[in-house]
């Protein structure tokens, strides 16, 4: 079961790329305003943070299923249906 649900994540490592890219630029926009917030009106630090909560979800989504790509890999190459019996000999 969790092979399947790590296979299935990590299928597509484009779309995880960019999902974390698109994380990290939320991200960046939500320290801005954070910043902004700091030395202005409060409002534009909770606008930051709800960014960065929506930048946080995408940059971990997207790593997830960076990493679940790179550990379907290393399952795959695991695997004893992948073993050539004559190599062990």
């Amino acid at each position: 079961m969790l092979q399947k649900w790590v296979f299935r994540l990590g299928s597509d490592p484009k779309l995880s790329l960019k999902r974390f890219l698109r994380g990290l630029a939320l991200f960046v926009l939500a320290v801005i305003f954070i910043a902004i917030g700091y030395y202005g009106p409060a409002l534009f630090q909770l606008i930051g943070l709800v960014i960065l909560a929506v930048a946080l979800f995408f940059a971990g989504w997207g790593y997830l299923g960076i990493f679940a790509n790179r550990f379907a890999q290393v399952l795959e190459r695991s695997s004893p249906k992948n073993h050539d019996p004559d190599l062990w000999k």
